[in-house]
């Protein structure tokens, strides 16, 4: 196959891709994000009785972007035996609320944490950030940049069983 053939072939399946991949919701749809703090989330976890998924982003990271797509389709596979929060840092809350709005992340819970300090308490640093972890909140995983398939795939069927 030739180069231009290629290239072409490659544009084709990402514009399918997109346009298959798009949920968006309009932002004045898209409720306020709760605030959340370090405490709060360790309560949280604490207390669930199913495996959580913690993906740290931010709208303005376009890493962030590529990989929520995913997410929401994880979510929506998993969400009956895993939690999924997102956690907005270093952000606005119209920023955060049209990302969820822009990618369909309206089946998340999401928390709102502007000074990033949820993910610093958590050993974590910059976004995006993917905390897998069991059913009472020990941590299986810490992923550290954009999240792909198989590696999410794998980590859901480590910490759901």
């Amino acid at each position: 196959m030739n180069r231009r053939r290629a290239v072409a072939m490659v544009a084709a399946t990402m514009l399918l891709f997109s346009s298959c991949g798009s949920a968006s919701t309009p932002l004045d749809a898209v409720a306020e994000i709760p605030p959340i703090t370090p405490a709060t989330l360790r309560s949280r976890l604490a207390a669930s009785p199913q495996p959580v998924v913690v993906n740290v982003w931010a709208s303005w990271c376009s890493p962030c972007r590529s990989e929520a797509p995913l997410l929401r389709a994880a979510a929506s596979e998993w969400g009956e035996r895993v939690v999924f929060i997102g956690i907005d840092v270093r952000d606005t809350q119209r920023g955060g609320r049209g990302f969820i709005g822009e990618f369909g992340l309206t089946a998340l819970e999401h928390g709102f944490d502007p000074s990033g300090a949820v993910p610093a308490d958590l050993g974590g640093i910059g976004v995006p950030l993917t905390y897998f972890f069991y059913a009472g909140g020990e941590l299986a995983h810490l992923h550290r940049g954009v999240i792909d398939e198989r590696t999410l795939a794998l980590w859901l069927d480590m910490i759901a069983g």
